[in-house]
């Protein structure tokens, strides 16, 4: 009888991510449902995940009791294909829905639970994929073909390939579709993705020096502007700005929110202070911080002064008063508290445990020809 392969807690071993020699690196939707009674027989629509970020919905027809991590052979057109399953319960209708798949798509069904021979017949379909990889950019450089092929997954059962391809523009790939079924002997699938995806599907670190957010967690992926960089302060330096996709960072998007909100607190930047003595431009601003600073001088940094946002707009309902304060700094402002470095306080010497001599108590004076 066949084994059957479950996750490694409690199965044989064999976990999700040794099931695709490391393609399952991808953090899947917390499941806060799991502990709750009859969850997964709330529905039988279940989540698989195939290669890098690849996920497909399936029915659970046949009432197996799955649970997260576990292979399972599924319905593929043709043959079937070999997944883990990432997600069940009540949440995997909510995943549907914000893939946005189309009401009248086709939702194919769950087979078995993996068994030993088809994790042979996948183990050695996965052999192929680099080799095949390699040999179809070669073919298509051959054929003229302005395009990259920057993947390949194999079905399963091998009896299908899909070729994950970038192209900047229109490509005509109908020879090449031919060319590559006589080669290697199997149905031919060819998807164009972007440099994003391309990047979540390689992998690698960012300056940050953690996992790019691509290939670690992030799965759907919204435009980046330069907008964001300019509400944020950042230098707009193409090198610094762009990613390993060559493309603008993800990450710009994070926090733009909240430095768009926090600047609405701030005085307008077109705003000039006056005070008795002098006349005040805006120099910079720390949004987060709520400190604005001002110069004397509108195209250099001159007799530079550092208040708050708050105080910034007091100056300037006086002006519009028609009064002028003595300082900008008027109203006891206190500069804001900066980070303190330990390292730079005392010499690191001073945790080292200092030996101290032992006084000696009611210790008799001494005598002789060594007493002075």
């Amino acid at each position: 009888m066949d084994k059957q392969y479950h996750s490694g807690e409690g199965g044989h071993g064999f976990s999700a991510q040794s099931a695709n020699t490391g393609h399952y690196a991808q953090l899947n939707t917390y499941d806060y449902l799991a502990d709750v009674p009859g969850n997964n027989d709330a529905t039988d629509l279940v989540e698989v995940q195939f290669k890098n970020t690849r996920k497909a919905y399936y029915h659970n027809t046949e009432g197996l009791p799955l649970k997260k991590g576990d292979i399972v052979a599924v319905e593929a057109n043709p043959g079937h294909d070999i997944g883990v399953v990432s997600l069940t319960g009540k949440l995997v209708p909510l995943q549907m829905k914000h893939a946005n798949l189309k009401p009248g798509e086709e939702i194919r069904k769950i087979y078995r639970l993996a068994r030993e021979n088809d994790m042979e017949r996948y183990a050695e379909a996965k052999a192929r994929e680099h080799g095949t990889m390699i040999q179809s950019r070669q073919i298509a450089k051959d054929l003229g073909l302005e395009m990259k092929i920057g993947d390949v997954e194999y079905q399963g059962d091998g009896g299908k390939a899909i070729f994950y391809y970038i192209a900047d523009g229109r490509v005509d790939f109908r020879q090449l579709i031919k060319v590559l079924a006589d080669t290697f002997h199997v149905r031919i699938e060819m998807k164009q993705i972007g440099a994003r995806q391309e990047a979540g599907r390689i992998g690698g670190f960012g300056p940050c020096g953690r996992e790019l957010c691509c290939a670690g967690w992030l799965k759907n992926f919204q435009s980046v502007g330069t907008s964001a960089a300019r509400f944020q302060d950042l230098s707009l330096n193409p090198q610094k700005l762009a990613g390993q996709c060559a493309k603008l960072k993800c990450c710009m998007n994070y926090e733009v929110d909240q430095y768009v909100e926090a600047s609405r607190k701030l005085p307008a930047r077109d705003v000039m202070l006056y005070t008795q003595d002098a006349e005040y431009y805006l120099f910079k601003a720390d949004i987060l911080g709520q400190s604005v600073t001002y110069s004397t001088d509108k195209r250099s940094p001159s007799n530079l002064v550092t208040i708050s946002a708050e105080r910034a707009k007091a100056v300037i309902e006086m002006n519009q008063r028609g009064e002028k304060p003595i300082s900008l700094e008027e109203g006891g402002h206190k500069e804001p508290e900066r980070p303190v470095d330990l390292a730079t306080q005392e010499d690191l010497n001073r945790f080292d445990k200092k030996k101290r001599k032992k006084k000696h108590k009611n210790k008799p004076p001494r005598t002789g020809a060594g007493a002075q």
